[in-house]
């Protein structure tokens, strides 16, 4: 659906964002892994060619189809769900950089699945992921990826192919000349916003719209991050919160897709940080075995603002990558239940540890859930002082 000069500026803006997302220079010989859906097997030629090309060495690996899915997860015995393949710890001890293209076939195969059977193999792939979480906080290791419109997404999103495939044009700027240097500028407005933000000393945030009253507490030693690279696109701001600070009530208005299941209007009420009344309009069943995966499943691991001055998406895409960054009218605000992100660590991520994590209340999961809110909603910082700030209003930033 993208014709091949979009996908060369694609591929030109998803190496811009793996060079940000890293601290570190690329170096020549890096080891870079390309995994990709069938459906994005051209965009992952050209990033191939581009790698080669760059003097490091690309890894390539295609994800499972529909079927493959379906065998795995529907007929594995326990042993073969949490079965790890020979060296692929060593793969994520020697990564320098990941891009992964998201192109779905299918958004509901695994609906028939037990969520426990999936829930016990993202805890068995949980040590890989905290293998390149300890790469990343060292500067040795970054990521980033992309969604390509399918046939399957544009029917889940409720509009046509064409459509869908112009609204990932248009939010990732491949509809100007230099799509890098939009997202170069993007990235630095958004930078300024960050650094004021991380100048207020805010005692606890307070999100209020028609359905959330919520209060999260940002915690000690945090910095404000996003517009980093990860995510193409990507014009969230967020921070991963002191979980055990969260108090209220929120609300998901859009909904999402996860395991093969359709979940809508999710309801949360947080009693000392953790989720103590969960329901759904649709899929409560399933929201409330995925809340129960951990111990750190019905915690906040992130929170998250998008401001709509930056973000061109303005309908719902079935996609969580671009869901959460909606921009829109009101543009939006989204928690993510479950594993925070330790490069809003203030401080050396590098130093970062378990015991540290723990003391500042860096939740820790093998879930990590993004549930949205679009709403029209006022955002406002308690600071230390007594004094209210408000942060965010009408969709975007008061900065």
């Amino acid at each position: 659906m993208l014709n091949e000069s979009l996908l060369e500026k694609y591929a030109d803006v998803l190496l811009w964002g793996l060079r940000t997302a890293r601290r570190e220079r690329f170096r020549k010989r890096n080891v870079i892994l390309i995994q990709y859906d069938h459906a994005a097997l051209k965009l992952s030629e050209i990033l191939y060619d581009k790698i080669i090309t760059g003097g490091m060495n690309p890894i390539q690996r295609m994800g499972l189809t529909v079927g493959m899915e379906r065998s795995f997860y529907g007929k594995s015995g326990g042993r073969q769900l949490v079965f790890q393949p020979p060296g692929e710890k060593e793969l994520c001890g020697n990564l320098h950089g990941r891009i992964y293209l998201h192109a779905p076939d299918s958004l509901t195969h695994l609906k028939e699945i037990d969520p426990a059977r999936i829930c016990k193999v993202l805890v068995a792939r949980k040590p890989l992921r905290d293998i390149l979480e300890r790469r990343e906080q060292e500067g040795l290791y970054g990521w980033t990826l992309c969604t390509l419109p399918t046939p399957e997404l544009a029917a889940q999103a409720r509009t046509t192919p064409e459509l869908y495939a112009e609204q990932i044009i248009r939010a990732c700027y491949l509809d100007r000349e230099n799509p890098v240097a939009e997202w170069e500028t993007i990235r630095k407005q958004a930078n300024a916003i960050k650094k004021w933000l991380g100048g207020l000393k805010t005692a606890f945030f307070h999100i209020e719209s028609p359905h959330c009253d919520l209060r999260i507490t940002p915690g000690a030693e945090r910095r404000w991050a996003g517009v980093s690279g990860h995510n193409i696109p990507s014009f969230e701001l967020f921070v991963s919160p002191d979980w055990r600070g969260a108090e209220g009530s929120y609300y998901a208005n859009l909904p999402s897709y996860r395991s093969g299941n359709y979940v809508e209007g999710v309801r949360l009420t947080f009693v000392k940080g953790v989720a103590v009344t969960i329901s759904a309009e649709t899929g409560e069943e399933f929201t409330v075995k995925q809340l129960r995966m951990d111990r750190g499943a019905a915690r906040i691991g992130e929170f998250s603002l998008t401001d709509k001055r930056f973000s061109r998406i303005d309908r719902f895409m079935a996609d969580t990558l671009f869901d959460e960054n909606f921009g829109g009218e009101h543009g939006n605000c989204h928690i993510a239940l479950g594993a925070s992100y330790t490069d809003t660590y203030a401080g050396d991520p590098a130093v970062m540890t378990k015991a540290l994590k723990r003391k500042l209340g860096f939740n820790d999961s093998a879930l990590h859930w993004d549930l949205v809110n679009t709403e029209a909603k006022t955002v406002a910082a308690h600071l230390t002082t007594g004094e209210r700030v408000v942060i965010y209003e009408n969709g975007q930033f008061r900065y």
